[in-house]
């Protein structure tokens, strides 16, 4: 079987920890103000991957308090954990400012639906395993600029046109309708996208259960990602982790 990997996320906004419901910044709940105490948390129970959007950047609005929260994260994991992280990048020099700081593997969301020659040039110099796509939707259709516009194509033909000709190889496919609201992941969109073959897809919104967890895995995906369920405490992350092991 295909190995899973597990993502807590840590979404930023204002510099505190934070989820969004169906990416409506208007409902919105706080889970703490100090993010690198956060990545402790999660790395003190076993994660080996930390998911982290700059939600700021993915609106269009920087906040170097985010910034602060990304060193501290990047300050409490070290060597013991990898960082993924999207939100507000637009350019090859965002790419690699952040690459520096530490973060393993970068997120392209907006900028992968609007300029794929980014992820393409991206791919190229940093390697396919440093870069992933972002496809967030609505219906099957492709959202842009923090989930408020349309990206104009739907999620499998875009994530396997920017396998076929930027190189991409790792897609996180999120359901906004599901983002942050229990509702059980939707996979038969990430099945098809991952069906093509190449493509890695990593499963984000809606997982409210450990059954959630275990339908991912059971569907031959490359990791999910698990938000409001862990910071509400629906189960635990060593639970979690126990069922992708």
């Amino acid at each position: 079987m295909t190995r899973c990997d597990l993502y807590p996320a840590i979404d930023l906004r204002g510099g505190r920890v934070v989820r969004l419901a169906q990416g409506d910044p208007e409902r919105q709940t706080v889970y703490g103000d100090h993010p690198g105490e956060t990545a402790r948390r999660w790395l003190e129970a076993g994660s080996s991957w930390l998911h982290v959007v700059n939600l700021d950047g993915a609106f269009g609005q920087g906040d170097d308090r985010n910034l602060e929260g990304l060193s501290a994260i990047l300050a409490e994991v070290g060597d013991e954990a990898r960082v993924q992280l999207g939100g507000g990048l637009r350019a090859l020099e965002d790419v690699e400012r952040i690459l520096e700081r530490g973060v393993t593997r970068v997120v392209l969301g907006t900028a992968a639906v609007e300029r794929p020659d980014l992820v393409a040039a991206a791919v190229k110099r940093f390697g396919a395993d440093r870069v992933a796509v972002g496809l967030d939707a609505r219906d099957g259709r492709v959202k842009t600029k923090g989930w408020t516009e349309d990206g104009g194509v739907d999620v499998v033909t875009l994530g396997r046109r920017l396998h076929r000709e930027a190189g991409a190889t790792t897609v996180i496919y999120t359901d906004i309708a599901r983002d942050g609201v229990q509702t059980g992941p939707e996979l038969e969109t990430a099945r098809e996208l991952a069906a093509g073959g190449g493509i890695a897809v990593i499963a984000s919104g809606g997982v409210a259960s450990l059954d959630d967890i275990r339908r991912v895995r059971e569907a031959g995906l490359a990791g999910v990602i698990v938000g409001r369920a862990l910071y509400e405490g629906l189960f635990t992350l060593e639970q979690a982790l126990e069922v992708v092991a």
